[in-house]
C-alpha cells in the first residue's frame, strides 16, 4: 500500500507535469463525474495530504484521488506508451501539450470545490510530511485512547496522518515494543521520540525511489516483509501476523526478541517478500 512518503512523490511528480499548464485533455472515468469537462482550465498545484492527492484546479475545483491499495498516477510525454494497466483500469486522464497523468485502479475520484476539501481530508491528524505537522498533537492524538494497540493508533490517520502498515512495522521495531502493546503502556521515554522518529524515517524516504529504514543497502527494512528470516540485530526469525479486526489486510512484521510483549497466539507462515 502506498504510505506518505510514496503519496508525496506521486505529488511531486504530478505537480511537475501539471501545474502551470491548461489541460487540453479530461477524462474522469467515474460515473459521477463522467461529464466533467476541465479543458481548458490550468492546474494550479497538486499537493499531498497524508495520503491523499489533492489536484487544484482554476475556477476554484479540486480532484481528489486516493490511491488505497492499488492505485497509481503514471505521467506520460507524447506519444510515450501507457503501460500502467488495461484500459478499462483508468480512472482519469488529464493531459496539456507536453504530458498526460493518467490514474489507474483508483478507487476513490470525486471532483469537488477547493473550498470544501476539508469534507475530504479534514478529519486527518497532522500529517508528517505537512506544513501542518504538529508532533505535540501527533502523540496525544495516539495516547488519548490508551488502551488501544500502538500498531492500530498509528494505522488511524485521525492520529496523524501518512503511515500505513510497512511504517507501522518499523516504527515499532525501533521502539522495541510490538504493535499490539496497549498505547498507553509505551514507556514515556519512548512516547516521547515516537513522533520525531516517525517523521525522520518519511522525510528520508520521500526522495528515495527504494524506502530504506536501516541505512543498509541491500537490507532495506528491519522486519516489515522478511518473515521468517532472521532478525537484522539478533537472528531471531521475524514474525508475521495480522492486525485489526480482518475487514482490511494488515499484515503486521516483528521480531519476537526485539520487541517483547503482547503478541498474537496465531501467526501466519509467509515467505519473504
Amino acid at each position: 500500500m502506498p504510505e506518505g512518503d510514496t503519496v508525496w512523490q506521486a505529488a511531486r511528480r504530478l505537480d511537475d507535469a501539471l501545474a502551470g499548464k491548461v489541460l487540453t485533455r479530461s477524462d474522469l472515468r467515474v460515473p459521477r463525474f463522467a461529464t466533467a469537462d476541465l479543458t481548458g482550465r490550468a492546474v494550479l498545484d497538486v499537493t499531498a495530504r497524508g495520503k491523499h492527492l489533492l489536484t487544484r484546479i482554476e475556477g476554484g475545483l479540486t480532484l481528489h484521488s486516493h490511491l488505497r491499495m492499488d492505485g497509481s498516477w503514471k505521467v506520460y510525454g507524447n506519444g510515450q506508451r501507457w503501460s500502467g494497466g488495461p484500459g478499462h483500469q483508468i480512472r482519469a486522464i488529464l493531459g496539456n501539450t507536453d504530458r498526460t497523468a493518467v490514474g489507474y485502479r483508483l478507487p476513490v475520484l470525486e471532483l469537488l470545490r477547493t473550498a470544501d476539501e476539508h469534507r475530504a481530508v479534514g478529519h486527518l491528524g497532522p500529517d508528517l510530511l505537512g506544513p501542518d505537522w504538529d508532533p505535540d498533537q501527533a502523540l496525544a492524538n495516539i495516547l488519548r485512547d490508551p488502551a488501544r494497540e500502538l500498531g492500530e493508533a498509528l494505522l488511524d490517520q485521525r492520529n496523524l496522518a501518512g503511515i500505513g502498515n510497512v511504517y507501522k512495522s518499523e516504527l515499532c521495531f525501533l521502539l522495541g515494543v510490538t504493535p499490539w502493546l496497549p498505547a498507553g503502556a509505551l514507556p514515556a521515554d519512548r512516547a516521547e521520540k515516537l513522533p520525531a522518529l516517525a517523521k525522520k524515517l518519511l522525510e528520508a524516504n520521500r526522495d528515495r525511489p527504494i524506502r530504506s529504514t536501516t541505512g543498509r543497502r541491500g537490507q532495506d527494512l528491519f522486519v516489515y516483509g522478511r518473515a521468517p528470516r532472521p532478525c537484522l540485530r539478533c537472528r531471531t526469525s521475524i514474525r508475521v501476523a495480522d492486525q485489526g479486526d480482518g475487514s482490511r489486510e494488515r499484515p503486521t512484521y516483528w521480531c519476537p526478541t526485539c520487541q517483547p510483549g503482547p503478541a498474537p497466539a496465531i501467526t501466519r507462515r509467509r515467505r519473504p517478500d
